[in-house]
């Protein structure tokens, strides 16, 4: 069965934020937003979210006012408007300059001990929602810090619409938050699929699903067929759609397929990965036993496996 439908949602996904879109180019809006006790910020530190919890195994998004955040915001990194949580504005403020931000915060504003946490370490145990709203975050922080000058010109670029713009102070160019297409995909040829140990799991003995970024002129399923021939040489016909996940770690959503492999064959391009292998539903039901390692439990990756292996 080629066609396997999502058994539930996947992480980063299911945001509660109203975008709320037009609100980013009412500047007296986004001012008194800016200051109103309401309001809530997400802060994001060196790519790091805040969270309490963590130690104990239960870790909570820590969002804290427009009080607390001020001290963040003299810190002189960038900001931007997030959209509305149940009618409240969510913000989120960069304080990465900061070489330790948590003095700044007051105690009475985070309920407890906090600290800056890398998402991916514990999506998979964030309540609904949490996880989406940190990612945006993350996500639109990265790219805010990194587009500071115009790739068209070199000049200096100045934040509009509330963060979701840069401008060029020279040649004028607008330029807009980047999201990087790539697909991911779980080959199957009979009661097997295809897995890849890659050379960025170096400690580990973790097979994944194949990967990679749409190239221009491409479609997604082109671009599926073409990453599992260079990288294992197996030929991909038919290409059915599961279902997507934002990664931004730093800038791609994630376009997950189920894939028919064609052929058995496997060639490994050396240049992408150490090895290649297929395997049936009964070795990854325990993969310890069989000496390797399935992804993470926030991934698509897994996502992709589980679904398959749960349609036998």
């Amino acid at each position: 069965m080629l066609s396997v439908p999502a058994s539930r949602p996947n992480a980063y996904t299911g945001s509660p934020l109203d975008r709320a879109a037009q609100l980013r180019d009412d500047a007296d809006w986004i001012a008194g937003a800016l200051h109103d006790p309401e309001t809530l910020f997400a802060p994001v530190w060196r790519s790091r979210s805040l969270m309490k919890g963590v130690a104990e195994g239960r870790p909570e998004a820590v969002l804290v006012t427009a009080a607390a955040a001020e001290r963040l915001r003299m810190a002189g990194g960038p900001w931007a408007f997030l959209g509305l949580w149940q009618g409240r504005p969510v913000f989120t403020v960069d304080c990465s300059a900061a070489e330790d931000p948590i003095p700044l915060l007051p105690d009475e504003t985070t309920g407890g001990p906090v600290g800056f946490t890398d998402l991916r370490q514990v999506a998979g145990l964030l309540p609904p929602g949490e996880a989406s709203v940190l990612a945006h975050a993350r996500g639109l922080m990265h790219w805010r810090t990194r587009h500071r000058f115009c790739g068209n010109c070199g000049q200096g670029c100045e934040p509009r619409s509330a963060g979701h713009a840069m401008v060029c102070s020279g040649c004028g160019a607008q330029h807009f938050p980047r999201t990087d297409p790539a697909v991911i995909m779980l080959v199957v040829r009979g009661d097997r699929c295809l897995l890849g140990h890659s050379h960025r799991f170096p400690n580990t003995a973790m097979y994944s699903t194949l990967a990679g970024f749409v190239e221009p002129g491409e479609s997604l399923e082109e671009a599926v067929r073409r990453e599992v021939k260079e990288e294992t040489g197996v030929e991909v016909g038919r290409v059915a759609y599961h279902s997507s996940q934002p990664w931004p770690f730093p800038s791609s959503i994630m376009l997950g397929f189920h894939a028919e492999g064609l052929s058995e064959a496997i060639t490994i391009d050396p240049e992408e990965l150490k090895d290649a292998r297929w395997f049936t539903r009964d070795q990854l039901r325990d993969p310890s036993a069989h000496g390797f390692g399935l992804p993470r439990v926030d991934s698509i990756a897994r996502r992709l496996i589980e679904d398959w292996m749960d349609t036998a």
